[in-house]
Order: structure tokens, then C-alpha cells, then sequence
């Protein structure tokens, strides 16, 4: 059976709060040109000629959001440090209200990769993990927050910074606003009561095992959602499309991609546009032919992308 999407208002998403919790990242790019090998050891020398700065992470999902005409919040604890200054301008730029926490012995969770002859010669990672005082910050700023938005994400990248996320879950039930989890790991104790899980293939096979068939999948999925409380658990299975595991049962939709050049975000923009949609007041069943379209449209884009709401409703 075909889902026919119900058609978007622009008015309603316009009117819609999201707020995003969880492990921002500076996604960091130094472009060069490789002309020898150092004469020190075997490796290229690069000579830097463009550097470029994205917003990763969670900051990419609340992107993602506002960049669908949503308003949005995003609460995350960072470092007193370049990369997050940098970080809460280039937030700050696309209109996003940045909630940040600050340690002074924190990294900023950065990225930085070195591209030369159009391909990736080395990724850098800065980051460590966020001290208790900070934490307390970033549950007590929720509190004050959830109250005047929608619906919230909690993008989990296993930086640290969503520890207190059953607390936060709990405050935002207490409001009964809609809860929706990109997960990490393979502890998904920590999760129960969301409202909306979104795994990959990958990620759920790392809690319930392999499936050994459609049927197998389904039982897995169900006990998984049951046990945990989950509202609805949203499988996505790149160019197999997405399933929807919830108390009325099963929805499966097929991949919508023409042609794939980069799943990079891709996960980023589907959570992203559910969660919209519900703030927008739609359902889970409702937006997720439009979060499935969202999906298809990104990964046909090069690098971390997002969608506008005149690209998902054309």
C-alpha cells in the first residue's frame, strides 16, 4: 500500500520551535595542493591554499531544521576555546539560537581534515569529555528551555555530552512534548521513554543482533520498542528505504534516491525533518513520507547537506 503524504504548510513549520541537545562539532577542512614528499618521512607535503569551517554534529541536525524554516534552539556544552567560538558564530549565522555551556577544560570536539589531490589524506580529532559542573548547566538550561518548544532531538555523536539524557527525557515527558533520539552505542537502557528512535542498519544490529529475515527484523524491533518504551522505533536502511516499527504495527517506504553521491548527514536530515513535522504538529506516520523524501534529496548532494522547504515540497 502506498502512503500518499499529506501536503506540508509552510505556516505551521514557520511556526514551529524544535530544540536540539547533544555533541556539537567544528567540522574543519584544509585544502592543498600536493606537489612532493617530505623529505622527513614518507608522506605528502600539502601546501594549504583554502580552509573552510562546517557546523557538525548536532549542529548540523539543527541546521537541518532551520533550514526547512523551523525555528530552533541548540544546547550543547563546549570549550572556552577558538573552535567554539568559531562554532557559536557560524551557528549564530543561520539563526540558530545557540544555548552553549562553557568549560574551560573542555576541547571543543573538532574535526579537521586535510584534502589534497581531491581525496582525504588525514582527519585530526580534538576532543575530550565534559566535566559534571557543565552537565548540571546544560539539564538546568533544558528545564527552563522545553517548556517554549515543540518537540527536541537529542543528537547522540558518544562525545559525553548527553550523559544526563534520561533526566532530560523525564523533563520533557513531564511536558509532554515529543522526544526523538539519533542513538549511539550499543546501551539503549539509556533511552527509554523516547518518543522516536532513529537507528541505521548498523546501530540496531549492534543491540538486537542480526536479523535473520523481514520477519525475524520485525520481532526484534517490537521487543527492542517494548522494552524500552519507545512510542515508535524508525529504522532507516539507506537503499532500502525506512521502516516504522510502532504500537499500530509496521511501515515500510522505499529509498527515494535517484542517484547517490554522499550519505554523509543523511541521518542528520531525516530526524531533522520528523522532528519538524511533529513540532509541526503532524504525526510520526504523517511526516515520514516526507522525511524519507528529505533523505533521498540529501544524499544526492556532495558533503554534509541540508534540505529547504522548497526543495521538499516541489
Amino acid at each position: 500500500m502506498k502512503h500518499l503524504p499529506l501536503p506540508l504548510s509552510i505556516e505551521k513549520i514557520k511556526a514551529a520551535q524544535v530544540l536540539v541537545v547533544g555533541d556539537v562539532m567544528l567540522d574543519r577542512y584544509w585544502y592543498g595542493a600536493v606537489d612532493r614528499i617530505s623529505p622527513e618521512a614518507p608522506v605528502p607535503v600539502v601546501r594549504i591554499t583554502k580552509e573552510e569551517d562546517r557546523l557538525g554534529g548536532s549542529a548540523n541536525v539543527a541546521f537541518n531544521c532551520v533550514s526547512l524554516g523551523a525555528n530552533v534552539s541548540l544546547l550543547s556544552v563546549v570549550g572556552d576555546d577558538e573552535a567554539s567560538h568559531k562554532l557559536e558564530k557560524l551557528v549564530g549565522a543561520t539563526g540558530i539560537r545557540p544555548f552553549f555551556g562553557r568549560d574551560p577544560h573542555l576541547k571543543t570536539t573538532m574535526k579537521l581534515r586535510v584534502i589534497g589531490r581531491q581525496q582525504q589524506l588525514i582527519r585530526v580529532d580534538f576532543e575530550n569529555i565534559p566535566q559534571h559542573d557543565t552537565l548540571a548547566f546544560q539539564t538546568q538550561k533544558f528545564n527552563e528551555l522545553i517548556g517554549q518548544h515543540q518537540a527536541v532531538i537529542f543528537s547522540d555523536y558518544g562525545k559525553g555530552g548527553l550523559a544526563k539524557i534520561q533526566e532530560m527525557i523525564h523533563l520533557a515527558k513531564d511536558y509532554k512534548k515529543p522526544v526523538l533520539i539519533d542513538p549511539k552505542g550499543s546501551d539503549y537502557s539509556r533511552y527509554k521513554g523516547a518518543s522516536v528512535i532513529t537507528p541505521n542498519k548498523q546501530e540496531l544490529s549492534q543491540v538486537v543482533g542480526e536479523w535473520r529475515d523481514e520477519e525475524d527484523l520485525k520481532s526484534k524491533a517490537h521487543n527492542l520498542r517494548t522494552e524500552l518504551g519507545l512510542d515508535t522505533l524508525l529504522l532507516t536502511r539507506s537503499e532500502e528505504g525506512m521502516s516504522l516499527f510502532d504500537a499500530q504495527g509496521e511501515v515500510h517506504v522505499g529509498a527515494q534516491a535517484l542517484e547517490v553521491f554522499d550519505v554523509t548527514g543523511a541521518g542528520d536530515t531525516v530526524i531533522a525533518t520528523l522532528a519538524v513535522l511533529m513540532a509541526a504538529g503532524y504525526s510520526v506516520r504523517e511526516a515520514l513520507p516526507w522525511a524519507n523524501k528529505a533523505g533521498g534529496i540529501v544524499v544526492g548532494k556532495f558533503g554534509t547537506a541540508s534540505v529547504s522547504f522548497e526543495e521538499l515540497a516541489s
